[in-house]
C-alpha cells in the first residue's frame, strides 16, 4: 500500500494557484489510474483508491489547508501502518525551481514550505519521498505568501502544464522502478547564469574614452 499526497488548499479561490500544483498532479494520476472510482472523504482529505502498476495506492488531497497538511497525512499513515520512508510520496510546489521543473527527493528538509514542515512535525521527521514541482522564484518586492497564492501568467501556462504531466510521470516511475531511477530520469539540471560579458566594441570605446580622459587631465595640469 502506497500513499500519494498532493499538497494544496481546498476551495475554488485557490484552485489554480501556484500552491495547488500538488493537487493537479494527483488529478492527473487519478485520470490515469482511478477511472470510475468514487472519491471518498476520509482522513480530513478527498481520497481515491487506485492501482499504479503492481502497487495498490491511495491518492490524497488534504482538506485541512496547507499549514495543517500533517494532520491528514499522519492519520492515513497511522491507519494503514505505513513506513513513511518506503510508502509515502508527497507532491509539492517549490519556489526554488523554475516554473515546470521537477525535482525528486528520497528525503530532505522542508525548504521553508509550511505544508512539508507540518508533515515533518506530525511524522517526527523528514524521511519520506517527495516530488517537487517548480512554480518560480518570488519576485523582488513581493511577499512569498502572495506569490504562491497567485495564479500562473499566460506565458507560464505551457511550462506548468508540461511540468504537471512530468511530475505525474516521475511519481509513476518511483512506484515502478524506484526513487533512484526517478531521480536520475526526472531531476532537472539547472544551469547557473553566466555573468554578462561586455561587448568588444564597448570595451574598445571604454578604453579609448579612458585614454582621452587621461590626456585631457595631463593637458589641463600642465
Amino acid at each position: 500500500m502506497k500513499l500519494i499526497v498532493g499538497l494544496g488548499n481546498p476551495g475554488l479561490q485557490y484552485e489554480k494557484t501556484r500552491h495547488n500544483v500538488g493537487f493537479h498532479v494527483v488529478d492527473v494520476l487519478a485520470s490515469r489510474h482511478a477511472t470510475g472510482q468514487v472519491p471518498k472523504s476520509r482522513f480530513n482529505s478527498i481520497t481515491l483508491d487506485a492501482h499504479i502498476g503492481a502497487e495498490k495506492v491511495l491518492l490524497m488531497k488534504p482538506k485541512t489547508y496547507m499549514n495543517l497538511s500533517g494532520k491528514a497525512v499522519g492519520e492515513a499513515v497511522r491507519f494503514f501502518k505505513l513506513d513513511p520512508s518506503e510508502d509515502l510520496i508527497v507532491i509539492v510546489d517549490d519556489i526554488a525551481l523554475p516554473v515546470g521543473h521537477t525535482r525528486v527527493r528520497k528525503n530532505g528538509g522542508s525548504g521553508g514550505h509550511n505544508g512539508l514542515s507540518d508533515i515533518d512535525r506530525m511524522l517526527g521527521g523528514d524521511g519520506y519521498m517527495r516530488v517537487r514541482l517548480g512554480v518560480g522564484a518570488v519576485p523582488k518586492l513581493m511577499n512569498q505568501a502572495d506569490w504562491v497564492l497567485s495564479r500562473f501568467m499566460s506565458e507560464e501556462r505551457e511550462d506548468i502544464e508540461r511540468g504537471i504531466t512530468r511530475a505525474a510521470d516521475a511519481t509513476e516511475c518511483i512506484l515502478d522502478e524506484g526513487v533512484v531511477k526517478a531521480m536520475n530520469t526526472f531531476n532537472t539540471k539547472l544551469k547557473k547564469p553566466r555573468p554578462e560579458k561586455q561587448p568588444k566594441d564597448d570595451q574598445a570605446e571604454s578604453s579609448e574614452s579612458n585614454s582621452n580622459d587621461t590626456k585631457n587631465e595631463t593637458s589641463s595640469s600642465s
